[in-house]
């Protein structure tokens, strides 16, 4: 499996840091090493001195689909779920500064939390909610509808270049409120204002 990332795909968030606003979706990739193990801590690597946290919604693909019209997009998964885009901030930056890739800022191991999955019927996908709790303060709040591009049309994007497979994940970016985290923080991710995630970081 793969896990697809979009970025830049909430404006505010781009504002917060300064980017450029894309005519088109953002996409990296984070290797399957990536995963944070269930119930697990988060330790932040020896190599970073500033990690940030990034909530996102989830979308799990559920069969084989190349250039997928936006129009059949619903056909190729049947659940979202929640979790955490980890980003080693200072490196991205660096690299960002040199035109170089993101991946060791983004594709590290246990880089990417992964949430509960359910039934996209349980959701009005056009306005899923989710939200972002460090020691019970809430950092980043989101809504699917504010969205630049949504779920369906990132779908379509993405398979124009990489055949999309039964278990890929794809993040579909993440709103305002982005910020780091140190040793002892408890992250805590709510979907539709229900518990999905929670982490601890070491």
């Amino acid at each position: 499996m793969k896990i697809i990332c979009i970025g830049r795909n909430y404006a505010k968030h781009i504002e917060e840091l300064a980017n450029e606003r894309p005519t088109e979706p953002v996409v990296f990739l984070k290797p399957d090493s990536a995963i944070l193990p269930k119930k697990m801590p988060f330790f932040i690597p020896t190599f970073s001195n500033e990690i940030h946290y990034e909530v996102e919604l989830l979308v799990k693909i559920n069969k084989v689909g190349k250039h997928i019209d936006a129009k059949f997009a619903h056909k190729y998964y049947d659940e979202i779920g929640l979790g955490i885009d980890f980003t080693d901030r200072e490196l991205q930056s660096k690299l960002k500064a040199k035109g170089l890739p993101w991946e060791k800022a983004k594709g590290f191991d246990g880089s990417a939390v992964v949430g509960e999955f359910y039934p996209k019927e349980q959701f009005d996908l056009e306005n899923i909610k989710f939200q972002l709790f460090k020691n019970d303060e809430l950092v980043q709040d989101g809504e699917s509808n504010s969205m630049l591009w949504k779920i369906d049309e990132l779908i379509a994007y993405v398979s124009q270049f990489f055949t999309l497979k039964k278990g890929d994940l794809i993040f579909t970016g993440t709103p305002a409120g982005v910020g780091a985290v140190k040793p002892e923080d408890v992250l805590v991710g709510t979907l539709e204002g229900n518990e999905n995630f929670r982490v601890k970081i070491k």
